[in-house]
């Protein structure tokens, strides 16, 4: 998978064992330590859902089940309400500067969409997208 620009991917262990992903404009010395810090704890991260201790993966596992003779039918998508549509806006847009969320560009849902009115799609790249969305 591809990153945003400004995160990059660090290895914990040897042979590309233990991925975390980090932020790319750290100083050197930042870098260091946060890398030295992951590593002597690396044991407290939850690598896979079987590594969090006294959750179930029964109880966290999403899983759809369906009657045998039940066919998928595909729904239009709704428009959000005009009333909260700018309160969505705002939401992302903290998300967005956080850096808690970001687009993914080579999504092929993404691709598809266009936020502004044009006649082409439009993709987006990094954290300008909220520069591109919604004039």
């Amino acid at each position: 998978m591809e990153l945003p620009p400004y995160f990059e991917y660090t290895f914990l262990g040897d042979n590309g064992k233990w991925p975390v992903i980090i932020v790319k404009d750290l100083s050197s010395d930042e870098k260091t330590a946060l890398i030295n810090v992951l590593k002597t704890r690396k044991k407290v991260i939850a690598w896979k859902l079987t590594d969090i201790k006294g959750i179930d993966p029964e109880f966290c596992s999403h899983k759809i089940l369906l009657e045998e003779d039940y066919s998928p039918k595909v729904r239009s998508q709704r428009r959000v309400n005009p009333k909260i549509h700018d309160v969505i806006k705002k939401e992302v847009e903290k998300l967005l500067d956080a850096r808690l969320i970001y687009p993914i560009s080579d999504s092929p849902w993404e691709a598809k969409r266009s936020y502004k009115k044009r006649s082409f799609p439009t993709s987006f790249h990094g954290p300008d997208v909220r520069t591109s969305c919604w004039e």
